[in-house]
């Protein structure tokens, strides 16, 4: 997988990933035009999605909802800014169903939701490296 970022002006940038792009960007009290969500609503829109697709996934394969196009899961995602380092935590994942279910089915539906990849990817944080490069060669100083 791969995502590149080009930096727009000020605080926006252009994310794009295949065929798809769209705007980071900050709100107006912290120097953006609010033209799109920040890196931290994208985190919380990353696990929500995830959920959601499994979410559905399980749905869909006990024929619980009748088809694809059968819509109705809601998945809201809430997280608290914490210090020391500065970070998001305490993460909150409500999905909402669009049928009832027994206690079996919601348990079932629980394990589904845990094994999305973005909430597995936060449990056990990865190595991230991060290279730093220049694409004009440096000056040089006589």
């Amino acid at each position: 997988m791969e995502v590149k970022i080009s930096h727009l002006g000020q605080v926006a940038f252009s994310v794009q990933a295949r065929s798809h792009s769209f705007v980071c960007d900050q709100p107006r009290d912290n120097g953006g035009e609010d033209a799109g969500m920040t890196p931290p609503e994208f985190m919380l829109a990353s696990l929500g999605s995830c959920a959601a697709f499994y979410a559905v996934q399980y749905l869909k394969t006990r024929n619980l909802i009748q088809s694809a196009t059968q819509t109705g899961v809601e998945v809201t995602v809430t997280a608290e800014k914490l210090k020391q380092p500065v970070r998001l935590g305490n993460f909150k994942i409500q999905v909402v169903s669009p049928v009832s279910l027994t206690d079996e089915q919601n348990e079932g539906l629980m394990r589904s939701v845990h094994h999305c990849l973005i909430h597995n990817t936060l449990l056990s944080p990865p190595e991230i490296a991060i290279e730093l490069s220049t694409r004009e060669p440096a000056l040089q100083h006589a």
